[in-house]
């Protein structure tokens, strides 16, 4: 195996980091803020690539997600991993070695200014994604991002707002939309099986906890702290608590650093009905609360080592479409979606589906009046879509679009609880992505960032 090179961390006193290359390469200047725009790293001329090229990637996060996913790209012979991010240096050198990949870098800005690097898996906590995202397609490569794409909705029109102004290949990890099973529910509800679709049922996901943790752990030595918080306030250090994304419980539970399951599953499942009523370019016009207001659920420590719990009143859900479709947060499994027409219902699973009565699933489509985009495999759709730059099958404005509604919905919760009212419908204006009737609706739209590690600029 190649020796790899590591970054070293010099110090809490230091806002620079330096990569020591044992092929004699170094480099030592590196600004606190944004990296620079630097121009797209080639597989060929203009950036597309020949056949018989290897798009080298570069992985951004080598956590349980981003380990697995770079380890699948890993496998295609017309990939190379060339690099590793992460900032904790021991995920990052083992990865490195399981996918033979030279570098590994605790600041992922060093990695983006690669020319040789075509395109980034980011695969890092939600606080950090969207911006990581924004920061690749500047840096001229393509984005294999996971779900969700954003932490707010603002940061997620502008990630696709980077997207398109770079020309970058975007793919969203939501691999239902390269599942067969789940293409033809969707083409049959597309195709008038259910006849007039009624509603849409979604999970009722619960809105992320409270942060509400004791103590502190000490910090690896390498692992940069700091720079994990990022733009969130740093908080104390705790393993399997905070640092590990489902843990005890782990950062996907707690508000500043994730929009909880509503955002991690729900992600998966409102994509499917966003799907499957064709609406990847829009979104609802209406959302509302019913029941008690918002009670948030805050994080009780558990009685030794456990994941603990929080407990609160969470209202249910309301969604309406401008067509009058609704979607009501309730009796649906995670990570799937329940549509009801007027001859029956279609419940969308993982790479199935089933129907009530079963006879509305039992006879294949002839000569379909609507054909969706398909894909057979999500990661090759991605590799195939950065050779001839097409639009990926679960592009960076769909990725948006089905996360907003996870947002739309924990903000309809959020606004009951400082209003201490449920049942206000607000008003969402989807192409402006704005709520026209609710100041503190428009005031979720996007959270305070830590000074350093602002939301880039994009026009």
């Amino acid at each position: 195996m190649k020796p790899r090179h590591s970054v070293m961390d010099l110090g809490k006193d230091s806002d620079m980091t330096k990569h020591i290359s044992r092929r004699g390469f170094l480099k030592t200047s590196v600004a606190a803020a944004a990296p620079m725009v630097l121009s797209a790293g080639v597989l060929a001329a203009n950036g597309n690539p020949g056949a018989n090229d290897r798009i080298v990637i570069g992985a951004i996060g080598a956590g349980r997600q981003g380990g697995g996913l770079t380890t699948r790209f890993a496998g295609y012979e017309d990939v190379a991993i060339a690099a590793v991010a992460d900032v904790d240096l021991r995920r990052a050198e083992r990865l490195a070695g399981e996918v033979g990949a030279d570098d590994v870098y605790q600041d992922y800005r060093r990695l983006l200014e690669r020319d040789d690097i075509d395109a980034v898996v980011d695969a890092v906590p939600d606080h950090w994604r969207a911006i990581i995202g924004i920061h690749a397609a500047q840096a001229g490569k393509d984005i294999y991002g996971e779900k969700p794409v954003s932490l707010t909705i603002r940061e997620g029109r502008q990630l696709v707002k980077a997207v398109r102004n770079n020309g970058a290949v975007y793919q969203t990890g939501t691999q239902r939309r390269s599942w067969q099973g789940n293409y033809d529910a969707c083409m049959l509800v597309r195709n008038g099986r259910l006849g007039k679709i009624e509603k849409a049922i979604a999970s009722d996901y619960p809105s992320p906890w409270r942060y509400g943790m004791a103590g502190e752990e000490s910090v690896p030595a390498e692992l940069n702290w700091d720079m994990w918080c990022g733009p969130v306030m740093p908080v104390p250090y705790h393993e399997r608590g905070l640092f590990i994304q489902r843990g005890e419980p782990g950062w996907l539970s707690f508000e500043g650093f994730s929009g909880g399951e509503l955002t991690g599953n729900g992600s998966h499942g409102l994509d499917q009905i966003q799907w499957a009523l064709g609406t990847d370019d829009t979104g609802p016009v209406e959302v509302w609360t019913e029941g008690e207001p918002f009670d948030p659920p805050t994080y009780r420590e558990p009685e030794g080592r456990g994941r603990g719990d929080a407990r609160g009143v969470e209202p249910k859900v309301f969604m309406r479409y401008a067509n009058g479709i609704l979607i009501e947060f309730g009796d649906a499994p995670w990570g799937a979606g329940t549509i009801v027409g007027e001859k029956g219902s279609i419940a969308i699973g993982n790479n199935e589906f089933t129907t009530d009565p079963p006879e509305l699933g039992e006879e294949p489509l002839d000569d379909p009046e609507i054909v969706m985009e398909h894909s057979e495999h999500h990661y090759r759709n991605w590799l195939d879509c950065i050779r001839d730059r097409r639009r990926a099958i679960a592009d960076v404005e769909i990725g948006h679009r089905s996360v907003t509604i996870c947002h739309l919905a924990n903000i309809a919760r959020w606004v009951s609880e400082v209003t201490g009212e449920t049942g206000q419908r607000l008003e969402w204006d989807p192409v402006e992505e704005r709520f026209t009737n609710s100041q503190w609706g428009n005031h979720f739209l996007d959270r305070p960032r830590r000074a350093g590690y602002e939301l880039p600029e994009v026009e």
